[in-house]
């Protein structure tokens, strides 16, 4: 019977958890010309969302060394798996990464390069 009653309360915490983590489009930017272009990224986790759940990441935020990637995200230096990168020519060069939290630390679901100007 305990472990009926933990498995229920673990299955329950899992929905609630998963729930919370699904991205919101707020409609900002249904009219853009890029969104269907935004919402086909995807990378080895999955889809990237829209531009609306990514994050526009300073120039002095991530770094590249012999292909891999570092990002900046809440004062914390996260490592970029690769298969977060996105590899799909960046139509807007501005650096992006699409964020979510494990045991309240930041992890990249998607990351895409930018131009480094």
């Amino acid at each position: 019977m305990r472990a009926i009653s933990c498995a229920a309360t673990l299955l329950g915490l899992m929905a609630l958890l998963a729930t919370a983590a699904l991205a919101r489009d707020d409609g900002r930017y249904a009219n853009s010309p890029l969104k269907p272009w935004f919402e086909s990224l995807h990378s080895e986790y999955g889809q990237c969302c829209s531009d609306a759940d990514g994050y526009v990441i300073a120039d002095v935020d991530w770094e590249s060394d012999r292909g891999h990637y570092r990002v900046r995200i809440d004062d914390e230096w996260v490592v970029v798996p690769d298969g977060a990168v996105i590899t799909v020519p960046n139509k807007i060069g501005r650096t992006m990464v699409w964020k979510h939290y494990i045991d309240g630390h930041p992890r990249v679901r998607c990351f895409m390069p930018g131009s480094m100007t």
